[in-house]
């Protein structure tokens, strides 16, 4: 076992909390939250597994992929704010 692995069970273990505060949540506020921590964990662990399986191709997918969840984000705090409440 790597260090790597030891990683990606972290990351298992911290989306599992994640899938929780999204599914318990008490305000939308706190479900985009999480679901945004879940998206950087799941780019997080597409990263390991691309360093542990050797892929390259896949670093120009994880970097697409943050910038598109850095402006959904945005999107959607925007949205929240502009709710009325």
């Amino acid at each position: 076992m790597t260090w790597i692995d030891g990683l990606l069970i972290a990351l298992g273990a911290v989306m599992a909390v994640v899938v929780g505060r999204l599914l318990t949540g008490p305000t939308n506020a706190d479900r985009v939250v999480a679901l945004d921590l879940g998206f950087v964990v799941f780019i997080a662990a597409t990263a390991l597994l691309s360093i542990r399986l050797d892929v390259v191709a896949v670093d120009i997918l994880v970097l697409a992929a943050t910038l598109l969840g850095f402006l959904t984000t945005i999107a959607v705090s925007h949205l929240l704010e502009r709710r009325p409440r």
